[in-house]
């Protein structure tokens, strides 16, 4: 009994911190979205963003959140979230906003990892040649979405009823001084910090006790034969080991190996292979928690789905275009 309570209070010590940090995101994340709201401010972004949700079939306000993605992923979806509850988007609409987001969520990684951190580790033309392929990867899940909005949404997956809450006809119809908007603003941020965040730290605190008491590295056996098919060197196999458990660490044992071991294409293609391995482990680190957090767990578990599925079809395609043997 003792060690059962000293590993429930060993793992709340380790949640606690992460639950903390995420959650500051999320409360200023959303707090900043409810104050560009009562200000008026999303009048204007919509008309940016008009131009990528019209094709979609979406609001203009709703291409505001996905924009936001580019500065703050949890903001993002936060807002994502906050439309869905409204009754704004019904689930398909939201899933196809969610797959918009994408290219947006990685933008914000192009400056804080792969340009300061990833590029150095692997070199200018390796480098290079893999940040433009995740780009590429990302773009074209952000194109397959508003495709797939033009053809599966219309008016009934959007109540635009709903928008009453959210786009008012400006500031100057509004007679609040700025201290009751941003109260305003406050209060409704509360709101939904007091519905996510319990369940987040319920659900970290579930994941981190499953990967402390299971093998969730032992997925990473499947990557030599998958390396021998496709004519990898052997050298791919600790590389790719390493990748999936930690994307720097992967970058670093790649370049570690003997020069010539690998080609510009074989080294992306390594990493890329990594990429699709590691959201086994992902997955359970972080997109449960994540998108559990936002969502909630049955339209957490179709937004983590569709993501992933959509990675694994570009990512696939992208590693069979590197390694094809026409140029």
């Amino acid at each position: 009994m003792q060690s059962v309570v000293a590993e429930l209070i060993a793992l709340l010590v380790e949640t606690a911190p992460r639950v903390a940090r995420i959650s500051v995101f999320i409360a200023a994340g959303v707090f900043a979205a409810n104050v560009a709201v009562a200000f008026g401010l999303v009048r204007y972004v919509a008309g940016l963003s008009g131009r990528l949700t019209r094709p979609a079939n979406l609001p203009n306000e709703v291409g505001t959140a996905i924009l936001t993605t580019a500065v703050s992923t949890t903001a993002g979806y936060a807002t994502l979230a906050e439309y869905r509850e409204s009754g704004l988007l019904d689930d398909r609409a939201t899933l196809v906003a969610v797959v918009i987001n994408t290219f947006f969520g990685f933008v914000q990684h192009v400056f804080t990892y792969y340009v300061p951190v990833l590029i150095p580790i692997l070199g200018t033309e390796v480098g290079a040649v893999y940040v433009s392929a995740r780009a590429g990867i990302a773009l074209a899940i952000t194109v397959t979405g508003v495709l797939l909005g033009g053809l599966l949404l219309s008016e009934r997956n959007v109540d635009r009823a709903a928008l009453a809450d959210v786009d008012a006809s400006g500031p100057e119809a509004d007679d609040r001084g700025a201290r009751e908007r941003v109260s305003a603003a406050a209060e409704k941020s509360w709101s939904t910090l007091r519905r996510i965040v319990p369940r987040l730290a319920v659900v970290y605190v579930l994941v981190i006790g499953l990967v402390t008491h299971y093998d969730v590295e032992a997925l990473t056996s499947v990557a030599e034969p998958i390396t021998g098919v496709l004519g990898l060197p052997g050298e791919a196999v600790p590389v790719i080991a390493v990748y999936t458990l930690d994307t720097t660490a992967g970058a670093v044992t790649l370049t570690g190996t003997d020069p010539g071991t690998f080609t510009t294409r074989t080294a992306v293609a390594t990493l890329l292979i990594g990429g699709i391995l590691s959201f086994a482990v992902s997955t359970f680190r972080r997109s449960i928690p994540f998108q559990y957090g936002i969502w909630g767990a049955e339209f957490g578990t179709k937004v983590i789905v569709v993501n992933t599925a959509l990675k694994l079809l570009f990512i696939s395609l992208t590693v069979a275009l590197l390694l094809a043997p026409v140029w």
